[in-house]
């Protein structure tokens, strides 16, 4: 009975590095009622900081976890249940609840990534879900598939989910396409073929937006929707000294507030979001493959691909998604595409997946009709 009426509140796991994360804050008292979506408690990571949402209703019973306390991901750190639940329920519920062991979360870790070869290269994906249709995500210059750590399971909850590094990032190939972004939409098409996926909706951040119009352009059958998030490739503005900024740097002090631009609060930007981002930037290739690809993607401080007029000729749905504060491509570029939906997100930057995980997945979900 007890595990049927009685709902846990755990330490989330937001991507698939994240081991832990420290409790900053409870939004939510015991004894208030709560709604399924409603905020909780806010969660600090090694990436970025977010909120826990209720997943389940009922009353607010427990607040285990303690504000500045650093859990292992699946800790138990509240109780959600019904008013009619004994106490006693509730005790026993919480003496009870074993935390996952770490080998147990290292093991699902390491097969949560795979990697597949393609016509560019090896190219390190994940996947999450077994359900609907097929949706890959592509993120932005300079990211990798923890570009989308806040929104992999949501989406995957109701579809099956693939996220990639796009060659010259993360853990894929470092040899870039001769052929500018065009190359990366090609390499985008293979990457589907060889994990046999006939046709998905592609969501695009950035560069990731740019890559997957390009794609859709390129073999729209192959492209059920496009959702763009920040992206590229709608206008010819863009902040060109944070690529170059992006690029040349090589040490934290340099790096941070390149990084800060992408936020509209910079308190996001982690330490340990630098080291991972140096760690990256100093792989045999790296460097040369980030110049080529901002030399591909950009002169003159303009954009050399704007696509607005040429998706025309794409009759599959499309939603854009823009952060109202970011600092890297305005938000003025939103309403490039006629007939598209668009959303503009106030008190957000350029990373507006991550900033407004909740609402961003909302939107997608809906766009995608699941």
């Amino acid at each position: 009975m007890a595990d049927e009426s009685v709902k846990p509140i755990v330490m989330p796991k937001w991507g698939l590095s994240m081991s832990e994360g420290k409790l900053t804050g409870w939004l939510k008292t015991a004894g208030d009622k709560i709604a399924v979506g409603e905020q909780i408690v806010e969660v600090e990571t090694d990436k970025i900081a977010g909120v826990v949402e209720a997943s389940d209703a009922g009353v607010l019973r427990r607040t285990i976890g303690e504000v500045d306390a650093v859990y292992p991901v699946k800790a138990l750190i509240g109780v959600i249940a019904d008013a009619s639940v004994p106490d006693s329920e509730i005790d026993a519920y919480v003496a009870s609840y074993v935390t996952p062991a770490a080998d147990e979360e290292e093991e699902e870790e390491k097969s949560a990534y795979a990697f597949v070869d393609t016509p560019v290269g090896s190219i390190r994906y994940a996947k999450r879900g077994e359900r609907g249709d097929a949706v890959v995500l592509v993120h932005g210059f300079g990211g990798d598939l923890d570009n989308w750590l806040f929104n992999i399971d949501a989406l995957a909850a109701k579809t099956t989910v693939y996220a990639l590094d796009l060659p010259g990032h993360g853990q894929s190939t470092k040899a870039i396409p001769e052929n500018g972004l065009l190359g990366l939409a090609k390499g985008l098409l293979g990457f589907m073929d060889a994990l046999d996926v006939e046709r998905a909706h592609l969501v695009g951040h950035s560069m990731g937006g740019a890559v997957s119009m390009l794609a859709a352009l390129e073999a729209p059958q192959r492209v059920q929707s496009l959702t763009l998030i920040d992206s590229a490739g709608l206008g010819s503005e863009i902040n060109a000294d944070y690529l170059a900024g992006f690029v040349s740097a090589s040490s934290r002090r340099e790096l941070k507030p390149v990084v800060e631009q992408l936020f509209a609060d910079p308190k996001l930007v982690s330490r340990q979001l630098l080291e991972d981002l140096l760690r990256y930037k100093r792989l045999d290739g790296v460097e040369a493959a980030l110049s080529t690809i901002s030399s591909q993607f950009q002169a003159d401080g303009k954009q050399r691909t704007v696509l607005g007029p040429e998706l025309k000729g794409f009759d599959g749905p499309i939603l854009v998604i823009w952060g109202e504060d970011d600092r890297v491509i305005p938000a003025a570029h939103a309403n490039a595409l006629a007939g598209a939906k668009t959303e503009i997100i106030s008190g957000v930057g350029h990373m507006a997946q991550m900033e407004k995980a909740s609402r961003v997945n909302e939107l997608v979900l809906a766009h995608l009709g699941v």
